[in-house]
């Protein structure tokens, strides 16, 4: 178990992308993509689905290239909240509560505070979601019928890059990787999405432990 913690815990914070102090010194230019007109229409239609996409509720599958995997549920309410049910033998649990993402580990009765700004799942829950002023489009790739958009804060390119990858006719969100500044990768890979779902708002709340002082 001291193992599986080990690596879950890089994994989670890879997964997020923390500003504060733990990533490196990067020297990193703030350079866009060049898009085209066609392009530009595509991310406007991707800005529409994700804005339009208040609520999303689905499995997940977690790779990370440190070596840890994980499933789990996933719950989406914008703005602001997100909660990562993991799936046994994980004691795992994440929840951003709109100004916080809380990692708790239940079964040893531990938590860590994040602020969810000074991470890159931020831009899932932002109440306006644009890929535009405070992020950066470093590329767009379109396959057959498929996107892939990878962006980064305007301001800390350092704290790393998330992709997200969109399928096309209709447009889904599948699935988004981070990459942080270490080079880790973290996929999450999304099934049975259901979005404009209710979600009960009790899900993205955390209260300390019952034997917590």
């Amino acid at each position: 178990m001291f193992h599986f913690r080990k690596y879950f815990f890089v994994g989670f914070l890879s997964l997020m992308v923390v500003a504060a102090g733990l990533h490196q010194a990067i020297a990193a230019e703030n350079i866009g993509a060049k898009l085209s007109a066609e392009d530009k229409k595509d991310l406007k239609r991707i800005e529409i689905y994700l804005n339009n996409m208040k609520t999303l509720r689905a499995g997940f599958l977690q790779v990370s290239s440190n070596g840890s995997l994980a499933t789990g549920k996933l719950f989406l309410s914008r703005p602001g909240k997100m909660r990562f049910e993991y799936d046994p033998p994980a004691p795992i649990l994440m929840v951003a509560d709109g100004t916080f993402l809380i990692y708790i580990d239940k079964e040893l009765e531990q938590f860590t505070h994040l602020w969810l700004d000074n991470t890159l799942v931020w831009f899932l829950v932002k109440d306006d979601i644009s890929f535009k002023d405070d992020v950066t489009v470093t590329k767009f790739n379109k396959g057959s019928n498929i996107f892939y958009v990878t962006l980064t804060k305007t301001k800390d390119q350092e704290q790393g890059s998330i992709t997200m990858v969109f399928s096309d006719k209709p447009l889904a969100f599948r699935k988004w990787t981070i990459t942080d500044p270490q080079g880790i990768e973290t996929t999450v890979t999304l099934s049975n999405l259901e979005s404009g779902v209710k979600i009960d708002p009790e899900l993205f709340k955390f209260n300390r432990f019952p034997n917590a002082e």
